[in-house]
């Protein structure tokens, strides 16, 4: 008996939508170390495939990085005295 179920988008793998780490290093100029790096931060959405770390191709194109430096501090407003 065969199977007519449709695959949803979700299901569906397109190996053309993603990049090994090494690729998304050349692709952005940087080494692989720092996109290992913003994949141990979250930046990147993964996909693992036989101990491989997938990134999403748009992602990588699209990806913004941060200024350097630390974070702003978000500013606390300042309070007037009552009296």
């Amino acid at each position: 008996m065969s199977s007519n179920r449709k695959r949803s988008p979700k299901e569906t793998f397109e190996p053309a939508q993603w990049v090994s780490q090494a690729d998304a290093a050349k692709m952005r100029g940087v080494s692989r170390q720092a996109i290992a790096d913003l994949v141990a931060k979250g930046r990147f959405r993964t996909l693992s495939i036989g101990g491989k770390t997938l990134l999403r191709r748009s992602e990588v194109e699209d990806f913004k990085p941060k200024p350097p430096g630390p974070s702003p501090k978000p500013k606390q407003s300042k309070r007037k005295k009552g009296r």
